[in-house]
């Protein structure tokens, strides 16, 4: 990690694909990395039930922020009270970000930018320029442009700026 202090670290509690999602993260975002990983000993594995030699903690960057994911078991999981915002400086961005994250997730959980992955993780892919939309003067033109917004799953820009205009 960068000389930058992080003062907090999201911690994502996973049944069993800690590692794999790690990887599979690491590979989506640029400047992104596994940073360690544990493994379960004789005694952590006695103690939580999960078998020795597997991972129970991978410390991972995407884009120089960093992340861990533990291998906890099935006790918890996620929910979309928490979500992971990409913010986007394009629509290439969001297609690209879009594309990758919501592979293989749940069809259903997408909706106005958001997405659930595979793993059950909710995402938000926002371009910021939408998020400088809603603090647009005329409240008509943001009225129009949120009623098209929520008829997306995907956000298109062109179309929510057909919407303010």
């Amino acid at each position: 990690m960068s000389a930058r202090f992080q003062r907090i670290t999201p911690f994502l509690w996973f049944d069993h694909q800690a590692e794999e999602a790690a990887n599979f993260y690491v590979s989506v975002f640029e400047h992104s990395r596994i940073v360690t990983t544990t493994r379960y000993n004789a005694e952590s594995a006695a103690a939580s039930g999960r078998p020795e030699g597997s991972l129970m903690t991978a410390v991972f960057e995407l884009d120089d922020q960093q992340f861990v994911a533990l291998d906890g078991g099935p006790i918890f999981r996620f929910n979309e009270a928490v979500s992971l915002v990409v913010n986007c400086h394009s629509q290439d961005e969001v297609d690209y970000y879009w594309s990758k994250l919501a592979q293989g997730g749940d069809e259903k959980a997408q909706q106005c930018g958001w997405l659930k992955d595979r793993y059950g993780l909710s995402w938000q892919v926002i371009p910021v320029e939408m998020i400088e939309m809603f603090s647009h003067s005329d409240p008509a033109k943001v009225s129009k442009m949120t009623d098209a917004m929520m008829k997306m799953k995907k956000i298109d820009l062109s179309l929510l700026r057909k919407a303010m205009n």
